[in-house]
């Protein structure tokens, strides 16, 4: 009988845990879509010095990095941006509702963060 209870406690708390743990990584995750256009459309993006497609195109990034974009294409002007990013407030107040685990779990995840642009259109210039 004595195991039997043990059992149904460490399963309860096994069960309490992952229902109260890391509310932005169950809710949020941790990555987001990100938008490229541009004017003239088909120009290549990079990503932190990567080819990632050309425009249009969507990309899921990492919601807790920092990345540097440039739009090339032939004839055309190189344009860069850098898309930044933030912790959410409200993520962190409700983790820390939660208690230790949430906070642990979001912090180490980088789910805390959201980027700061879901849009980036670019308007390249013809060369001189």
């Amino acid at each position: 009988m004595k195991k039997v209870v043990s059992t149904l406690i460490i399963l309860s708390i096994a069960i309490s845990s992952g229902l109260l743990t890391s509310c932005a990584t169950i809710f949020k995750g941790t990555s987001s879509p990100v938008y490229f256009s541009s004017d003239p459309h088909g120009v290549k993006v990079y990503v932190n010095g990567n080819l990632m497609g050309t425009t249009p195109v969507k990309l899921k990034l990492e919601s807790k990095r920092v990345y540097n974009i440039e739009f090339k294409k032939e004839g055309y002007e190189t344009k860069t941006f850098t898309i930044t990013n933030h912790v959410g407030v409200g993520w962190v107040i409700l983790d820390v509702l939660g208690g230790l685990i949430p906070i642990v779990i979001d912090a180490a995840t980088g789910a805390w963060y959201e980027l700061d642009q879901e849009n980036v259109n670019a308007v390249l210039e013809r060369q001189q």
